[in-house]
């Protein structure tokens, strides 16, 4: 397989993951605070201001907007073109790395990917959205689902197919830290709270909705929605698809399968550092993430899936060059990726 063609499925699958995400974690948020109607105009930005931190496009969003009201907030992260990671533009980057490799994708897997493309690109959208902000969200969210299934229904399990589950982990993996961070500031700096108001447990059963985490979280706690609990939940479970736990598990054996090392091994840093985070996730308690803080926990969290990220394309995308110029053109596109996800390079090379 081409390094280009692997680099195109596994961006394909990080942007539709993308775009499932922010759809959840908006549409929650706008049914939050219909439950809260009277709140001035500085407590919803105070609700509006983690979405945006949360998606990690603070810097580019107060660059163009002063603050974060609902408005502009829904602007950004739904249709503005100009951010590479709002809803319009990922599935645009999507559809566009499935066109770079269509010979390795199946023609239900293109009809579906055009079909959302065309959606979002359509003056119908716009209407949906102005009819139903609800409804929308519903649309992106049952088109990612479906792109998914279709993904694992259809394309043959080989190679590529790992690099799709690759990507697809990795992505899910950061979006629930980023969407279990988002009501950090109401709790203390380290150790879980000893008593959470009915504010507090709305706001982050909210959180657990934004994972699509509700009806599964309360087959195991029932509907005693605490930090404490919802936090091991979203980070520790083993058996919840959207935990990062699952996720680091799925993006480990998808990264072994890649290079035929068997687990307990490593033969580039992507496969230690993700066997190395795996390990610290399945010998962790609760108890000892929040007594470091859960808010850093979740930040060196980030750090350690971006490190995987871009350890997978030291090995697999991109390769050494002899000439200064050239390796500092290709140190440039790494440090762009790591930034904001863009779309793929056109540097290729068989491996």
């Amino acid at each position: 397989m081409l390094s280009r063609v692997a680099n195109s499925l596994y961006w394909m699958a990080r942007y539709i993951e993308r775009a499932e995400n922010i759809a959840r974690i908006v549409d929650v948020n706008l049914q939050l605070l219909l439950d809260m109607r009277n709140l001035d105009e500085k407590r919803l930005i105070e609700y509006w201001e983690p979405i945006v931190q949360a998606t990690g496009d603070d810097e580019a969003f107060f660059k163009a907007h002063p603050h974060a009201t609902g408005k502009a907030v829904t602007e950004f992260l739904v249709f503005q073109p100009e951010n590479p990671n709002s809803i319009f533009q990922c599935i645009c980057s999507a559809r566009e790395n499935a066109r770079m490799v269509r010979d390795q994708i199946t023609l239900e897997l293109w009809e579906e990917l055009n079909r959302v493309y065309l959606f979002i690109r359509s003056p119908h959208a716009r209407k949906v959205w102005d009819r139903s902000p609800s409804e929308f969200f519903q649309e992106i969210k049952s088109a990612s689902l479906h792109v998914i299934g279709i993904i694992n229904a259809t394309m043959v399990h080989d190679e590529g197919w790992w690099f799709v589950q690759a990507g697809q982990f990795l992505e899910r993996a950061d979006k629930t830290t980023r969407i279990l961070d988002v009501r950090h500031r109401t709790l203390p700096e380290r150790g879980a709270p000893v008593n959470v108001s009915p504010t507090d447990a709305i706001e982050w059963s909210a959180v657990l909705r934004s994972c699509s985490a509700w009806d599964a979280y309360k087959t195991i706690s029932g509907a005693d929605v605490h930090p404490r609990l919802v936090a091991e939940f979203l980070l520790l479970d083993d058996n919840f698809p959207r935990s990062v736990r699952f996720c680091v598990t799925g993006l480990n054996r998808a990264v072994r399968r890649i290079s035929g090392v068997a687990e307990g091994h490593f033969c580039n840093d992507a496969e230690k550092l993700t066997g190395r985070f795996l390990a610290e996730l399945q010998f962790s308690t609760v108890d000892e993430i929040f007594e470091i803080g859960l808010h850093k926990y979740l930040d060196d969290a980030q750090l350690k899936l971006n490190n995987i990220g871009a350890a997978l394309f030291q090995a697999y995308i991109f390769q050494p060059f002899q000439n200064p110029d050239e390796q500092h053109m290709v140190q440039q596109e790494e440090q762009q990726q790591q930034a904001r996800p863009a779309p793929p390079s056109t540097l290729v090379r068989p491996y």
